[in-house]
């Protein structure tokens, strides 16, 4: 059984019912969810003239390989209505791979540890919520230092609990 760390969020549409809709078909298609982070509400990162962000961590055991876990978030995103249009611009859902396992993977496909996790707030805040202790594979830092040394100022803050 692999153990995944992934990150859900958007901030178009109904957006707690988008990130309910993602977890159900995670646990549906993807794999077990065993943990799950508050909610937080951030401000959009990069491509900044967009409304705020919903994110999520999630922990999941699944049987995939990391390249189908992939194949199975991509399904997922687009059954839930997911256009890619403007590179970090609005978005119904995203899903992306945190950790899997303690592997580091970089095919044509995929980057894991996810490479940008360290800089942004947003994925480190839900992250260390439920794993304070997970040790990053490259870095070899928890992600709670991880968190303690991020530079990024981006507002983020809990929404709700799960």
């Amino acid at each position: 059984m692999n153990n995944v760390y992934l990150l859900i969020g958007g901030n178009m549409g109904e957006r707690m019912a988008n990130l309910a809709a993602a977890r159900n078909r995670i646990n549906i298609d993807c794999g077990r969810i065993t943990a799950s982070s508050s909610i937080y509400e951030t401000e959009a990162w990069g491509y900044k003239e967009q409304p705020a962000f919903l994110n999520q961590a999630l922990a999941i055991e699944t049987s995939l390989e990391a390249e189908k876990l992939m194949e199975e978030i991509l399904k997922i995103e687009m059954a839930l209505g997911r256009k890619r249009e403007i590179p970090l611009g609005p978005r119904i859902i995203d899903i992306d791979i945190i950790y899997f396992n303690d592997e580091i993977i970089n095919s044509n496909n995929l980057t894991i540890p996810h490479p940008s996790m360290a800089d942004r707030k947003f994925v480190l805040i839900p992250l260390a919520e439920i794993a304070p202790a997970y040790m990053h594979p490259i870095l070899f830092k928890t992600n709670e230092v991880l968190l303690k040394e991020c530079g990024d100022s981006s507002i983020v803050y809990k929404k709700s609990s799960e």
